[in-house]
């Protein structure tokens, strides 16, 4: 059986790449703060509790899993914060760097020569604002930007290799990335992206034929939406 890395895995995106590898035969090993094996009710399910905003506890995940043979890492883990520069905490940017683009970064070097040797897929769960600037959105658009310019740059560093690299660079999608923050997507049904949507790539992803990589996969709603909440 082949495994899979994924991290995030406890809810949202990372939980809907979770199920849906389970359910393509893969072993899954679930990355997160709060990941409980009965959550997905499978023999194949491998909880590992880990903080990845934090270097202590991301370097012990990275030594824990350097004992195992992995065919794919799905970097899925992130947080954002939509707000004028000057009005984040230092430990807010910190933090999210370190999430967002330091963990996956780690993660990857410590199973980057078991991909290679396994002919895998290293898969980074990016966003549209990697592709864009967007006002609020400076240090969560850096950190995005920079995986995927981290992606594109081992893809080619990796080529001779049965690697493949991409970036899936979904829209805003319906999830509890929203939950602390003062919008989310429309109700409406074509102004948003489902968790559903972005385990569909993952898997059209898987089936290619492995001669052919998708480098940056890009999923937007067909019209545009978004809700402000009440404060």
């Amino acid at each position: 059986m082949k495994t899979a890395v994924v991290t995030g895995a406890s809810s949202g995106i990372g939980k809907a790449i979770s199920l849906r590898l389970l359910s393509l035969g893969y072993g899954v090993i679930g990355i997160s703060r709060s990941v409980k094996k009965e959550d997905f009710f499978s023999e194949n399910f491998t909880p590992l509790q880990a903080d990845l905003s934090d270097e202590v506890s991301t370097l012990l995940a990275c030594g824990t899993l350097q004992n195992t043979t992995v065919h794919m890492l799905v970097n899925c883990a992130g947080f954002g914060r939509f707000e004028p520069h000057e009005e984040l905490s230092t430990r807010v940017i910190s933090d999210m760097t370190f999430l967002n683009l330091t963990a996956p970064m780690l993660l990857t070097n410590a199973l980057l020569r078991d991909l290679k040797q396994n002919n895998g897929y290293l898969i980074n769960i990016n966003s549209i604002e990697a592709l864009r600037a967007s006002k609020f959105a400076g240090v969560y658009s850096a950190t995005k930007a920079g995986l995927k310019a981290f992606s594109d740059s081992l893809f080619e560093e990796t080529r001779k290799s049965g690697l493949s690299i991409t970036n899936i660079n979904p829209d805003m999608t319906q999830s509890n990335f929203y939950d602390t923050l003062r919008f989310e997507p429309s109700d409406r049904e074509e102004e948003k992206l489902l968790v559903s949507d972005i385990a569909d790539a993952v898997e059209h992803i898987l089936r290619m034929r492995k001669g052919a990589v998708v480098t940056d996969y890009t999923l937007r709603s067909l019209n545009f939406g978004i809700s402000k909440k009440k404060l």
